[in-house]
């Protein structure tokens, strides 16, 4: 059980629409949507400075920043996130930014008083092996994929900071740990995106091209999960005002599907008429990978955007501004 600043024991209720309520990432593909949804929600007072202005991994201007500011709330989702080349390349990177990150903001919400904090991660923080659906429960239970270790060390680390503050000082701080996420605001690069934006920008410029056929990697057949960041910044503000406890917990879906199927529904987003070819000398990755949401639905929340429609979405949204889309 966590207690409130004062030492009195904490419920979750509806958040003050009124308070500061800083979003650490705010120009990521999380950090806007959550602000579109605490837009939405009626809040008046939303703080997010870009990295720019202030940078996270300076440990004295975070402090400085927090104590002039005093946010009330905070959601964590500022990280240095990238596709599994870009973590399999660049670990040393992906660890130690992260970590500082992190840190600098949870130490300085914990001295300048911030109650309610909810920290987000990864479902990459799970064993390469888990069982399927992966439960809360298989966290620290066995070997992490090697291509994304590093990264997926500092979200455990993450995690095991909040319970820790929650231990020590009472606070009611949360985790979150979303599936693989996509939506506005996505990374379509080449080099640095996931496999749902990748397919988007490839089936697309293949249908401008009028090219014959598109060739994906594998064989098609792993399933994989996906959120729609619209539904993860939903289920932020939602357990912020209805969970509180220790564990992190899944935030998804519930259902997969495969890589063969999500390319031909991509294929129809895009208007692609050719044919999708399988390259089976390419490696296909883990089988499956699926989080097993029953604790968030026991807490309330489930997600209400359709694969396909949340694809028909980010594609038009990729229309609109593949001008200015990071390389």
């Amino acid at each position: 059980m966590s207690r409130a600043a004062d030492g009195v024991e904490f419920t979750p209720g509806r958040l003050d629409r009124d308070a500061r309520f800083y979003v650490a990432g705010v120009r990521g593909m999380v950090g806007s949507a959550i602000v579109r949804k605490l837009t939405a929600e009626g809040f008046t007072d939303i703080v997010g400075p870009t990295s720019a202005e202030l940078d996270l991994k300076d440990r004295e201007a975070v402090f400085d920043w927090f104590a002039r500011t005093k946010p009330a709330y905070v959601a964590l989702a500022a990280a240095k996130v990238g596709g599994i080349l870009a973590n399999d390349t660049y670990p040393v990177d992906f660890l130690s930014e992260n970590l500082r990150i992190q840190v600098n903001v949870l130490d300085a919400a914990l001295e300048h008083g911030v109650e309610r904090l909810i920290f987000l991660g990864s479902s990459c923080i799970y064993p390469q092996l888990a069982d399927q659906p992966i439960t809360e429960d298989a966290l620290l239970t066995g070997h992490l994929e090697p291509t994304n270790d590093a990264y997926a060390i500092a979200k455990i680390a993450g995690i095991l900071h909040v319970q820790a503050v929650r231990r020590q000082y009472g606070r009611p701080w949360i985790s979150a740990m979303p599936t693989n996420l996509y939506g506005p605001n996505d990374n379509f690069s080449p080099q640095g995106s996931h496999v749902l934006p990748a397919l988007i920008r490839r089936y697309h410029e293949a249908a401008r091209a009028g090219d014959a056929t598109v060739m994906n990697w594998g064989t098609g057949t792993p399933r994989r999960e996906f959120l729609h960041v619209d539904d993860l910044a939903s289920a932020v503000v939602h357990l912020l005002e209805h969970y509180d406890g220790p564990q992190q917990l899944n935030v998804g879906t519930g259902q997969d599907a495969s890589i063969a199927e999500i390319a031909a529904a991509i294929a129809d987003v895009t208007g692609f008429t050719g044919a999708t070819q399988w390259d089976t000398s390419k490696p296909d990755g883990t089988p499956q990978k699926l989080l097993d949401v029953s604790r968030l639905a026991q807490a309330g929340w489930t997600a209400s955007i359709t694969l396909h429609d949340g694809m028909r979405t980010t594609y038009e949204w990729y229309l609109q501004n593949a001008d200015h889309l990071r390389e």
